[in-house]
């Protein structure tokens, strides 16, 4: 069946007078198989008479759905995005719930673990698929009950390639597990990649992250666009609370929320939206010819061959790093990016830790009475760094490795127009961007003086 696309595949490219590439008919044949399996696509070359099953307007159903520039062709990022280790479960499904709102009709549900990885001990598994399943009934009234013999409501097993449900896994990465809507027979069930290396940590794929994730989908679930939620369709490694506004306001809206109002729960907030005209930074920093923009657990990744900023998890790139980031500036010279958060201090030799971090922001010559850093933004011309913090800044020698004298100074002073304190700094071309708020002053570090007023948003390139 390969063979015959690729030739049909080629024969249309013959008569369009534009053969494809080897590269280009392996993305091809590699991004219907993704588009029949997640969005829909029909099975055959697709052509305008359908333009509604169209494999043009399915990459662009894929590309709105997971915040890519919506062009119907397949460029380097898109590709990228089909590339990566997911749940099985198709993307096309109503948001938050399933079609028709499929759930369980009844409280207490049952669940049956019918075999083991043997990646991990066996009592190990039981305890990570019972708290995966303790964080759904945190917040609703479900209570889960396991059985050892018999039909459970959720059935999880582990299993190779196709086993037995007619919905084959396809080896390492790629296909991770998959899991059935409520109802009879397979519904519920809920199916593990035994090619897949399943850990109680960051090393490979993390049992209790896919496990909740699949739950869910077991619970009634479909997939969300919001890149922060648990049920985002995309594997990533976080640590702390799984569960964001959006995955637990999906849950609640099937079950309603837990009546034991003792229980507290904080869930994640919803990923930043680019386009808020309320948008505040948290930090800037370059990283070899990138701008990351940090706002709560997440980053923007910005350069000048992307049209749109990449939102991604501070932890799926950086596991080591804290959840939120307080300053952070790029020392081209030495190649490394240093991020603050609290009295503490990393540094990134692009995305590996550098030995010996992180330190205590001390070490820099500040005083222990400063617990945090507002901003950090360097200086090329002058080889400072500046470290901004309530309504004063510090000026540190990278050359010399020490505070300059006569700090710290007064911000309103030295840097009139931009008021008395400072949320992130970058500094672009002879002008620095200060970010108050949501606002964004463009500053000439020279004249000393403000050039234009600006919102946050233009800074990622916003298209709103």
């Amino acid at each position: 069946m390969e063979l015959t696309c690729t030739l049909l595949l080629a024969l249309l490219a013959l008569g369009s007078g534009m053969p494809l590439s080897s590269e280009e008919t392996d993305n091809r044949l590699l991004a219907e198989k993704y588009l029949r399996k997640f969005y829909h696509l029909p099975n055959g070359l697709q052509g305008s008479r359908k333009p509604s099953g169209s494999f043009e307007s399915k990459v662009r159903e894929m590309q709105a759905f997971f915040g890519l520039e919506v062009t119907g062709s397949l460029d380097d990022k898109t590709l990228e995005v089909m590339q990566q280790p997911r749940c099985g479960v198709p993307d096309v499904a109503e948001y938050n719930v399933f079609p028709r709102n499929l759930k369980w009709e009844k409280n207490e549900v049952t669940y049956r673990i019918v075999n083991y990885t043997p990646d991990l001990p066996n009592s190990d598994v039981d305890k990570v698929l019972h708290k995966a399943l303790k964080v759904w009934s945190g917040v609703t009234p479900l209570t889960f009950k396991r059985i050892k013999e018999g039909i459970a409501d959720i059935m999880i097993q582990f299993g190779h390639g196709e086993h037995g449900d007619f919905n084959p896994f396809d080896g390492p990465n790629g296909l991770l597990a998959h899991a059935y809507p409520p109802g009879q027979g397979l519904g519920g069930d809920t199916h593990f990649d035994e090619d897949e290396k399943w850990t109680e940590d960051s090393e490979e794929y993390n049992l209790f992250r896919v496990a909740v994730h699949e739950f869910g989908h077991a619970l009634g679930l479909a997939h969300s666009a919001d890149p922060g939620a648990l049920m985002f369709p995309i594997y990533s490694y976080t640590t702390g609370y799984p569960l964001s506004e959006d995955d637990v306001e999906g849950i609640q809206s099937l079950y309603g929320k837990n009546p034991d109002s003792d229980k507290k729960v904080h869930p994640k907030p919803v990923a930043p939206n680019k386009c808020d005209p309320m948008l505040t930074f948290d930090a800037v920093t370059e990283l070899r010819g990138e701008t990351l923009v940090f706002k709560g657990r997440f980053y923007w990744r910005l350069h000048q061959n992307m049209p749109e900023p990449e939102l991604t998890l501070i932890k799926s790139t950086w596991p080591m790093l804290p959840n939120r980031v307080d300053a952070a500036f790029e020392n081209p010279s030495k190649d490394r990016v240093y991020i603050f958060s609290g009295i503490r201090m990393w540094a990134l030799n692009g995305y590996d830790l550098v030995e010996g971090y992180p330190k205590y922001i001390h070490k820099l010559g500040l005083p222990k009475k400063i617990r945090k850093l507002d901003a950090a933004v360097y200086i090329p011309d002058t080889g400072k760094t500046l470290l901004f913090t309530d309504e004063d800044y510090w000026s540190y020698d990278e050359e010399s490795g020490q505070m300059d004298s006569g700090y710290p100074r007064s911000i309103e002073d030295d840097f009139p127009g931009i008021g008395d304190e400072v949320d992130a700094a970058a500094y672009h071309y002879g002008h620095l961007n200060f970010f108050r708020k949501s606002l964004q002053f463009e500053y000439s570090y020279n004249s000393r003086k403000v050039i234009r007023l600006l919102r946050p948003n233009s800074f990622l390139n916003a298209v709103c």
